[in-house]
């Protein structure tokens, strides 16, 4: 949206985190967060539909060589946020959504949903258990060609890549005005990898995958190895969530931005999520969160697809809260959770999401 808008930029972080966590920590200290619950109940019928990516024991992990933006929550800090969630709101399925969706009713003061996207295997291993220890379900949108071939993602192999390879190396992309000489320390790196995130989503989904190869290519680091750091769950593991409470649905074939597409393989993408969930899984795919998800990922022709591929609710990742229905079953937002909000900015953003959610940005999900 603005220059520079990007997930692991420290400037952009440190915008995004600033005014809204200091906000939320004053408001904790004066007891005021039941104030703005009061002011702004839960309206019937309006969903709070929270987007998280991963959840690991530590959201500072050493050595991290991935994106740590997509990290939305340590182990520790995520029960917690389950914990406040179940005492102080409604959590639901998109089942029971779309149950009251089609028999008229509205959702009750408070309803909320949790969801994940992509599909990596930390929501097995980390945030399974804590949602079936507090009896919760969540929402698990997967790449299904990435379940199918356990590779990880193309966004995340980028970064890969960029924190992997020597120091000093250069990366040259002329369609993106780049030519840059690869820095030596992590965070400098993780800088140059978060701007070049943004700048690659702005190609077409040809130009992006080609890059991606070339680059694997030309510094023999090859996604087909994989990383124990970045693995996509399994269908073996999908399936135990799925009987342990767990719904999944769909988030693509491979991770692509649907609107970058022709109508023939947008259509592909969708309905061949779908096919394969539904195969592997045995019950209906109803439910499709866009990749990537900001406002220029998905469009009319996303949406018609979606509705011919016969998903009956969509989510975007635009910020926001609304009521599920004809006019926004299709661009559901939510609110991102991500690693740098503490617990009085949790609760604060639950209380008045207007207020305290994170700004919409163009390229995240």
């Amino acid at each position: 949206m603005r220059k520079m808008m990007t997930r692991g930029s420290s400037v952009s972080v440190a915008a995004r985190v600033g005014r809204r966590q200091l906000l939320a920590r004053w408001c904790h200290r004066l007891g005021a967060l039941p104030l703005l619950k009061r002011v702004r109940p839960g309206a019937r019928g309006e969903a709070r539909v929270l987007a998280y990516h991963r959840v690991l024991e530590s959201a500072e992990p050493q050595d991290f060589s991935f994106d740590p933006e997509l990290i939305s929550a340590s182990a520790e800090a995520f029960r917690e946020q389950m914990r406040h969630l179940k005492a102080h709101f409604v959590p639901m399925r998109f089942d029971e959504v779309l149950d009251h969706q089609q028999r008229g009713v509205p959702l009750p003061a408070g309803a909320v949903l949790v969801t994940f996207d992509d599909g990596y295997d930390d929501n097995y291993r980390v945030a399974f258990p804590i949602l079936r220890e507090l009896g919760m379900s969540a929402m698990f949108f997967v790449s299904t060609g990435h379940i199918d071939s356990g590779r990880p993602y193309a966004y995340d192999w980028l970064v890969h890549m960029l924190c992997s390879v020597p120091a000093g190396e250069r990366l040259h992309v002329p369609a993106l005005d780049i030519d840059w000489r690869i820095e030596a320390a992590l965070p400098e790196r993780r800088r140059q990898a978060a701007d070049l995130l943004y700048r690659v989503k702005l190609l077409d989904d040809d130009m992006q995958a080609d890059l991606v190869s070339r680059l694997e290519a030309d510094w023999g680091i090859l996604r087909a190895g994989g990383h124990p750091d970045c693995r996509p769950m399994t269908w073996d593991q999908l399936r135990e969530m799925q009987r342990g409470g767990m719904e999944i649905g769909s988030h693509g074939v491979d991770h692509r931005m649907l609107a970058k597409l022709s109508p023939g393989r947008m259509l592909d993408e969708v309905r061949g999520s779908k096919q394969a969930l539904e195969r592997e899984l045995g019950v209906p795919a109803r439910v499709i969160s866009y990749p990537v998800g900001g406002p220029d990922a998905f469009n009319h022709d996303t949406v018609q697809a979606v509705r011919e591929a016969g998903f009956d609710l969509a989510c975007s990742y635009v910020a926001g809260v609304s009521r599920p229905g004809p006019r926004t079953q299709y661009a559901l937002p939510r609110l991102p959770v991500e690693r740098h909000m503490d617990m009085p900015w949790f609760q604060a953003m639950m209380a008045m999401p207007e207020l305290f959610t994170y700004a919409s940005r163009l390229r995240t999900g």
